[in-house]
């Protein structure tokens, strides 16, 4: 929607809506019945809140490869592809609707049609840049999604500091035990504010079940209280700044 990449963070998804739509689109361009929708995703330390919202909708099957140490998906290609080619192997899809771009799916596309699957290609605007030519060529037709498509279950929230009301130049940094007290708890409540409705309930059980957030939230919130700051923050800080970031969660859902 921004025409740009963002951080996942900075993206608000509805799964429910998104999940609809997928429905919606396959089916239409299909006309045949769901199957289901695999959700391809990568992880680092088990599923995340939004995987697990996710994984909980009806006919949704959420399919995990790794993120590596420097922030790399992999085996989520080779999921999609495997499945792709057991689905039309044993007959259980005649029409299949992938969203990506990615060329290593090319292969996936190429044997789910060898058993006479119908691959219908869709993308999102812009397509320049972020669909591979090859695979847009392979496939049996092609469609793409633009802002209007996406407006109805996914918002750009924006990354930059200024939308948390805060200073967050190193050249300000905050002094003071009570001021430093105040500046983390106020980051924790506007970063709690941000985790969409849809995730809540279940970011809430995984932090309390394990004792900690998911990887991306823990490192937004200590690199912006960093930022606040204008210094790395002391251990005591960090497990302050964690606390009130989860009382703020809790508080949404009383």
């Amino acid at each position: 929607m921004s025409g740009e990449k963002q951080f996942r963070s900075a993206v608000g998804l509805d799964f429910g809506g998104v999940a609809s739509a997928l429905r919606r689109f396959a089916e239409s361009t299909s006309k045949l019945p769901l199957l289901r929708i695999y959700w391809y995703d990568g992880t680092n330390q088990g599923p995340t809140a939004a995987q697990n919202a996710m994984a909980g909708l009806d006919d949704v099957k959420v399919r995990l490869g790794f993120v590596n140490s420097a922030g790399q998906q992999k085996g989520v290609d080779s999921l999609i592809v495997t499945d792709m080619i057991a689905l039309a192997r044993n007959g259980a899809m005649a029409e299949c609707v992938l969203l990506s771009g990615d060329e290593d799916l090319r292969v996936g596309v190429q044997q789910a049609q060898e058993y006479g699957v119908r691959v219908h290609l869709l993308g999102i605007t812009p397509l320049s840049g972020s669909q591979s030519e090859f695979l847009y060529q392979e496939a049996d037709t092609t469609h793409e999604w633009d802002s209007s498509d996406l407006s109805g279950f996914m918002e750009v929230r924006g990354t930059d500091n200024r939308d948390h009301g805060f200073n967050y130049s190193s050249s300000s940094p905050v002094h003071g035990r009570q001021a430093v007290t105040n500046e983390l708890q106020s980051i924790a409540k506007s970063e709690a504010s941000r985790i969409p409705e849809v995730e809540l309930r279940s970011l809430v059980a995984s932090i309390k079940r394990k004792g900690m957030r998911p990887r991306e939230i823990d490192s937004r919130l200590l690199s912006l209280a960093g930022q606040a700051l204008g210094r790395n923050l002391e251990e005591s800080e960090k497990s302050l700044l964690r606390d009130n970031f989860g009382k703020a969660l809790a508080a949404r859902l009383d």
